[in-house]
């Protein structure tokens, strides 16, 4: 087996959080976890037994609870909120990965070996990933389990394809609420597949702890293809299928490495790796998971990481607050009454595009 070489190494410098400092597994415990809640005790009898099946393991009301966060309908809206605030307690002590590429990159292959290879180290793993939806028909092929057959057998993980929705970011719109069911669910390690790479790919960077851009060999050119803004946002760049040419693979992790010297990292105390890899032999997992189970402990230590999560949450209240305050005011009695003959104004160039909200916050009182 050729060895795998790497670029990155972490400093000795600290984060600026040091309330947030501790043991690798402490900092991993939500601070709701530390306190209890009356949430559960509240919840209708249904949604209690739903809460319990889910702190149990069992698989089919994990699969139940994330079908009802996801749900568009109104009338589920509340029902998942009570959920997920009851399950609020036994979330946020997984490692979150975020996986991203460009289509043929490997994801998939890769996201199967790493699942497997984790789950006969012992480890819960579970698999969010997202499909995108036509833009035309709004369906998803949802064919990741096909793609990961081997691994959707394995009792210890579990997939759940979800459509994108037309959702920007490469995620699903309750990809975060997807994964915290998950945590409560026992999984100690939650992976998010994107969509593949565009220009507002970096939403999965908001949501995980450790963010991974897969690449090609031969491909070393494709990062001028991909926005600054997520190969800066990276934790770790694989250069997949290095048994196709093993040259070809080394001299592409050079590039990466020599790109990522004259990017600034995210995180002062990191400097992203370049690996090279093999999904389809498993050549490279180790070293893979030695390099994340080294940021993982440096970021639990230094602080980086409870700050990185509460800033996410924080960024996921102010995205779910402009979520419900556009779904509140298109159901607006005024709102729905106007609102075709404003876009007709507006399509017609009767009305410019700044009158025509102006027109439709009046309508809705907040003119």
């Amino acid at each position: 087996m050729t060895a795998v070489r790497t670029s990155g190494e972490v400093s000795r410098q600290t984060h600026e959080d040091p309330a947030a400092s501790g043991p690798a597994r402490a900092s991993m415990q939500s601070p709701a976890a530390t306190r209890a809640h009356p949430a559960a005790a509240m919840l209708e009898p249904a949604l209690r037994t739903l809460a319990d099946g889910v702190r149990s393991g069992r698989r089919r009301d994990l699969a139940k609870a994330i079908t009802l966060v996801e749900s568009s309908r109104q009338d589920d809206e509340w029902r998942a909120s009570a959920l997920l605030q009851a399950l609020q307690p036994h979330t946020g002590t997984s490692f979150r990965i975020g996986i991203s590429g460009a289509p043929g990159a490997g994801k998939s292959t890769f996201i199967e070996a790493l699942g497997l290879f984790l789950t006969s180290r012992g480890h819960k793993v579970a698999v969010l990933a997202v499909d995108p939806s036509s833009t035309i028909s709004g369906g998803s092929i949802l064919g990741d389990k096909t793609r990961m057959e081997r691994l959707a057998r394995d009792p210890a993980a579990f997939i759940r394809p979800s459509p994108s929705g037309g959702t920007l970011g490469g995620v699903a719109r309750k990809t975060r609420e997807a994964l915290a069911v998950c945590e409560a669910a026992g999984y100690d390690v939650v992976i998010v597949e994107t969509v593949g790479v565009g220009q507002s790919e970096t939403a999965v960077a908001a949501m995980t702890d450790f963010f991974v851009l897969l690449t090609l060999p031969n491909a070393g050119d494709d990062l001028q293809a991909i926005k600054r803004g997520i190969v800066e946002l990276t934790d770790l760049v694989l250069v997949n299928k290095a048994d196709l040419d093993r040259n070809a693979a080394e001299l592409a992790r050079a590039q990466v490495a020599s790109a990522f010297s004259m990017l600034r990292s995210r995180d002062a105390w990191w400097k992203p790796p370049a690996l090279t890899l093999s999904a389809a032999t498993g050549e490279g997992l180790a070293a893979f998971w030695d390099v994340a189970e080294r940021f993982r402990a440096a970021a639990a230590g230094n602080g980086a990481l409870a700050a990185r999560r509460r800033a996410q949450a924080l960024a996921a209240m102010h995205a779910e607050l402009d979520r419900a305050l556009r779904a509140r005011f298109e159901r607006h009695p005024a709102v729905r009454r106007e609102f075709d003959a404003v876009a007709r104004a507006v399509t017609e160039g009767t009305m410019t595009p700044g009158s025509a909200v102006a027109r439709l916050l009046a309508l809705a009182g907040g003119g």
